[in-house]
């Protein structure tokens, strides 16, 4: 039953996260996580694809963008955007230029952040 409570909790918080990350207003900076969803320095790099899955799909659904649609992951939008590496879209997801929900070190490892950034660039060419 208390596990039942924990796992609805955390999707609860999930589910608050990703729809306030999705919101028109100022860049927000997220600071929780999901239990045993960031990383530490110490850990290995996750897999690029489950992360954007958790970080962004629910604001870039298949490399669109559900609030600004000229803002999308697809490789035209961003070649004219002038971002063609994984330090651009860090240094975007670390520093949002729009809607985007700020996404710090303490949130999601520089790694992870790679991770998503390669993932983005070789997918969504």
């Amino acid at each position: 039953m208390l596990w039942r409570m924990a796992k609805l909790s955390g999707l609860l918080m999930v589910s608050t996260v990703t729809v306030a990350g999705c919101s028109r207003d100022e860049p927000q900076k997220v600071t929780v996580a999901p239990a045993g969803a960031a990383s530490t320095a110490q850990e290995p790099a996750r897999d690029g694809e489950a992360l954007f899955r958790q970080y962004c799909a629910a604001c870039h659904p298949n490399g669109g963008n559900v609030t600004d649609s000229e803002r999308s992951l697809y490789g035209a939008v961003l070649r004219k955007r002038q971002i063609a590496t994984p330090e651009d879209i860090i240094r975007i997801m670390r520093n949002p230029l729009s809607r985007m929900i700020r996404f710090d070190p303490s949130t999601l490892s520089d790694r992870d952040a790679r991770a998503i950034a390669e993932y983005v660039l070789k997918t969504f060419r």
